[in-house]
């Protein structure tokens, strides 16, 4: 936890936020809990669950969008790529696996 708030202190902005005592208490548990340096590093960790949180529903959305909107031959194609590729990508993993 520490060398990622070293790291990133170079590149922090100081801001002043008003919040209510039930979010001020809910960042200092974080903070508690996550062994974080300070509440803003635990109030920075916060936020980057979030945003990465976000971006995986934006991903999650687009995809349903894709396939909900793709043709019969689009998907075919694919479950025919994903029948040829399976096998092979099992015995790719499998031969690394043996190497180690």
């Amino acid at each position: 936890m520490k060398s990622m708030t070293m790291q990133a202190t170079n590149r922090k902005i100081r801001r002043s936020f008003t919040l209510a005592p039930e979010s001020v208490a809910f960042v200092s548990e974080t903070r508690r809990r996550r062994k974080a340096g300070s509440d803003s590093e635990a109030l920075d960790l916060l936020l980057r669950e979030a945003m990465l949180e976000a971006e995986r529903r934006e991903i999650d959305a687009a995809t349903k969008e894709y396939y909900d909107t793709a043709s019969d031959e689009e998907l075919a194609e694919q479950a025919e790529w994903g029948r040829m590729a399976g096998p092979n990508m099992v015995l790719d993993v499998e031969s690394s696996e043996a190497k180690l």
